[in-house]
């Protein structure tokens, strides 16, 4: 099964993630299909570069969003 969540990247203390999608059994920082935006929490714009046509393709066929992803685009309103 395919879901869209966080990949961890950037320094310790300044996080930088990355929204993939990728196969629900890969790690969290392992193997995944696409890159479909980042997530800075700590600059002015948050989500920068989201893919949302991509993202609403993946969901279209049958990919889920992780918790953590549909909690950040309601704060962020963010539709799909």
């Amino acid at each position: 099964m395919i879901c869209i969540r966080l990949a961890r990247g950037g320094k310790k203390k300044a996080p930088v993630f990355t929204l993939v999608a990728a196969d629900r059994k890969s790690p969290r920082d392992g193997k995944f299909l696409e890159k479909l935006g980042q997530y800075v929490p700590k600059s002015e714009e948050p989500l920068n570069s989201i893919k949302t046509e991509r993202i609403a393709e993946w969901v279209k066929n049958g990919a889920q969003l992780s918790d953590s992803v549909s909690s950040l685009f309601k704060k962020y309103k963010i539709s799909i």
